[in-house]
This record gives C-alpha cells, structure tokens and sequence, in this order.
C-alpha cells in the first residue's frame, strides 16, 4: 500500500468521501489512488479558492469536514481568503497539501515555498508527513483535529515521496474531542441573571445554536424572562423563516448594532463572542456593547451552546404557540423597475420550502435579509470571515452536502467574479443551485464606507475605482461560457418569470437581475 492510498483510506476509514480539489504535479500519486480505492468522491475546482469554500459550504450543512487537496505553497495561497471565511465559520475541513519530494527540497526548485507557513496562517493545526510509515496515523489526528471543537481547519502536508514510497498501516478511528458543557449551576445563575433584568439583559447566540432546537429554546427564554435575544451576524448558519421565532440579528453598521444592543445592563453568551465593528472608523470606539455592560460565557466558542440553551429555557414556563409563519411578501408584478428590495420581495416569496440560501449580496444584504425570514422555511448561510469570493463556492459545497434541496446563491456582481470558476465545477457536477446575481455594477458597499472613514468626497479617479463597468460585466456570456443557462431580467415581470423558471430546473441556472 503506497502512502497516497493509506491516506485515502484513512480518510474514508472516518467518513471523509469528498474532497474538492485542484491537484498539481507533487498530487498525482493521491490523483492515481483514486480509481484504486473506491469510495472517495473527488470534485475537480478550477481554482483553489472555490475548492476551499465549497469545503465550507459542505461542512456548514453536514457539521463534517470534507478534504480539500491543493498543490504547494502557491496552490494553498491561492486558497486562502476561502479558509479564512471558513475558519471564522468554525468549519472542520481536512485540508491536504502537497509539497516537493523531501531529496528535492533543498534545490529552491521554481515552486519551492515555505507551506507550513502558509498553511498556519488559516489553520488551527498544522502537520508535516516525516516518512511514509507515520501516513495513517497523521491522516487520524488531522482528521481528529479537524472534528475537534469548534470545528477548525486542520492541515496536513505530504512531500511527494511518501505518496509513493510503500506505507505502514492504514491510521485508526479518530476520537475527537467533545464540546464543553456549562455547568447546572452557571445555568441556574443565568436564568436568575436574565429573570431580575428582563428586557436589559440580552442572550447573544452564534455557532451551532441557529437550528430549530434552538430557536425553540430562544423563544422560551426570552418570553419568561423579557431579555432580548440576538445571534451573531457571522453565524454559519442559520434557520429561518416558516414561522420560526427569530432573534435580532446584530447589525453590520456599528451605529445600528449600538442601537440594538442600548440599555443593556448584561448579556449572555452562547457560542458567540463579544460583538464588535467589522471595521475601525475614526472617533468610534471598536466594541459594540454598552460600555457598563457586563459579559457572562455560558458556553464558549467550542462549548455545546445548544445544550445550554435547552436546559436555560427549561427554568422558564412554555410559551404558548406562536401561531405560524409571518405574513408572506407579496410578489412584485406590475412593478415597473427592479430595486434592491423588490428583488428581495420576490426572491423571499418565490423560495420552495427548505431551500438553502447562500448570501453574498454585500451591499444589498441588510435590505434582503430581513424579508428571507417572512417566507418558507429555508437555512442561510451567510459571510462569515468578510473575505469577497465565498458565495458561489459556499452554494456549491452545500449542494454537494444536500442534493435534494434546492440551492440558491444571492451574489453581487463585483464579488461574483473572484470565484467565478465555481460555475463551471456547478454545471460539471450538475448540482441544484439557482445563482442571482445583483447588478448593479459598482463595488457599492465602498460608497458608503469611503464615507465612513472620512476620506472625502469621490474625486474622478476614486469613484472609477469603484466602478465595475467599461465594460459592464455581462453574466449572461460569463454564465454560458462556463456550462451554465442563464438569463438577465431588467424589469420585475422579467425577474419573476425567470426566477420561478430556474428554481424548477434540473441542474445550476443563473439570472442577471440588472439594478
């Protein structure tokens, strides 16, 4: 057994069967082992960055790492604004890298890198392969890792050589660790904490609590004691619509979140952090919670928040039903443009039950995003690490993860075009997702933040900077060229009509809703 196969097996031995990869030279010994041990689904990315986001978007809705399987220092860099979105996830992903046959290494050979410096810049563990016969147990423990809490990037690095020297044996079972429970007296504590307050104490949750359990428990929380609940923005996933009680979701503009989060004397934290500002901006301070607010972890980042939920909620009495979904948005016939939130309206209205939305619609989000909630009952996925490129990856990992649900990519055009491979890996794999693209051909979130940090007024040269024109971007062609049908709607009749259409196609369809 070759050192490529023992690392296949390894990996299939504790349920990692894709891997999204874009291999090179110093990986055709794992390309090879491929058809000599069955089982591992390979799904071919044409560029890194789309094989590591899908590995997110995989891992968001299975809570299990796929593999990823890049080449060298410059294949792992190319990957790594993807990683870091998925880092900020909490994603377990196995990412294998290989790097040069160690004889070779000592040459500066034209792509000789320093990988293990690139790979500990995402990664929260990092291992070399030494010799063949350490294969099997390094795959466990990078496995392990990977599983481990919260979920994390674990990197494993594979000279060439020991891919195709002879192996020892296959690596064992991986037993990651679990996640940490609060206590039933911090939980007593809490629910006292959030009883005596009432509407000035807030429960913050993030991580894996956006699920229906936890919502279930939210609601119940916060309608015995009167604290506000809010989850992270920068959750991975979260549940919505169909009725499903929803927390605030902690605003992107800092003066928003501030607002929100005003007259708060304590706040509980579930798998979340405290929240503060995406970005720095002159004469505002970086933390978003009231200055005198006090924090309490009930359970960490890598803690078993959902089970802190639970048992928070049994200390306060049922509530009783909330009596079904909100009021649906309408659709927008007869509408004569197409605007940020009639777009919204639509898509809000038009998505089937339990579809899967990937959103990276940047500046069009905060109009969006709250209308998703009126509809059926879907899973958002929104950006995690703020890193541009991650929609079209996310939605087709998660199409991989779950086939038969419909997949659907809210995208802005500026950001759709850093991983617009991710298209063709779509059509190549003939995967369920609807991509719709925002056009409106302007980075236009960076109007609004050259204000904010007080840089003055667009000059000529600042403001074509911002421009994604001359050209204007034609989605249509980009679309095809990569294997994929496609349409541009500039009115709402034609935004509807083309919409529905995809949405009950086979296989990805794309629509330019043209702003």
């Amino acid at each position: 057994m070759t050192g490529a196969e023992c690392l296949l097996r390894t990996l299939l031995k504790n349920g990692v069967n894709i891997c999204f990869m874009n291999p090179g030279t110093s990986e055709m010994q794992f390309v090879a082992a491929l058809d000599r041990v069955s089982g591992m689904r390979p799904v071919l990315g044409l560029f890194e960055g789309v094989c590591s986001g899908a590995a997110d978007g995989y891992a968001r809705m299975t809570r299990k790492p796929a593999a990823t399987l890049l080449h060298l220092g410059p294949g792992l860099g190319n990957a790594l604004a993807n990683f870091h979105n998925a880092r900020k996830a909490r994603s377990p992903v196995v990412n294998i890298v290989g790097d040069h046959a160690t004889a070779h290494q000592k040459f500066d050979a034209p792509l000789s890198a320093d990988v293990p410096a690139f790979a500990r810049t995402i990664s929260d563990s990092v291992r070399v392969v030494g010799s063949s016969a350490e294969m099997g147990a390094l795959a466990t423990q990078t496995v392990e890792a990977a599983m481990g809490p919260p979920g994390q990037i674990a990197t494993l690095i594979v000279p060439a050589d020991f891919s195709w020297s002879e192996a020892g044996e296959e690596g064992d079972w991986a037993w990651p660790l679990k996640r940490a429970r609060a206590s039933d007296r911090d939980i007593e504590e809490a629910a006292l904490l959030l009883r005596k307050l009432g509407p000035e104490a807030g429960v913050l949750m993030g991580g894996q609590t956006m699920v229906d359990a936890g919502l279930t428990a939210a609601e119940r929380i916060t309608k015995g004691s009167g604290a506000r609940l809010f989850y992270d923005r920068n959750t991975s996933r979260a549940a919505l619509g169909g009725g499903r009680f929803e927390p605030q979701r902690v605003a992107y503009f800092p003066e928003k979140a501030e607002a929100q989060f005003h007259g708060l004397q304590h706040v509980v934290l579930i798998e979340a952090k405290a929240p503060v500002s995406f970005f720095a901006y002159p004469g505002r301070k970086s933390t978003l919670l009231p200055d005198d607010c006090a924090v309490t972890v009930l359970a960490g980042v890598d803690g078993d928040g959902l089970y802190a939920l639970e048992v928070l909620a049994d200390h306060f009495p049922a509530p009783e039903p909330s009596g079904g979904p909100r009021d649906r948005t309408h659709s927008i016939y007869g509408r004569e443009v197409l605007t940020t939130e009639s777009l919204g309206r639509a898509i809000a209205f038009h998505l089937p039950e339990d579809a899967i939305v990937s959103d990276e619609m940047v500046s069009s989000s905060e109009a969006v995003v709250p209308l998703l909630g009126c509809g059926r009952r879907l899973d958002f996925l929104p950006v995690t690490g703020g890193s541009i490129g991650q929609g079209l990856p996310l939605a087709l990992g998660a199409a991989v993860a779950c086939p038969d649900r419909k997949v659907v990519a809210l995208e802005a055009d500026g950001s759709g075009m850093y991983t617009l491979q991710a298209l063709w890996t779509m059509a190549r794999e003939n995967l369920n997702v609807t991509v719709v693209i925002f056009s409106n051909r302007r980075y236009r979130i960076l109007d609004v933040e050259m204000r904010r940090t007080g840089a003055g007024d667009l000059g000529p040269l600042a403001n074509d900077m911002l421009e994604v024109g001359r050209p204007d971007l034609n989605w249509v062609k980009l679309a095809e060229g990569a294997g994929v049908e496609a349409t541009r709607a500039t009115t709402p009749r034609e935004f509807v009509d083309q919409f529905t259409s995809a949405l009950q196609a086979s296989g990805p369809r794309l629509v330019e809703a043209v702003l």
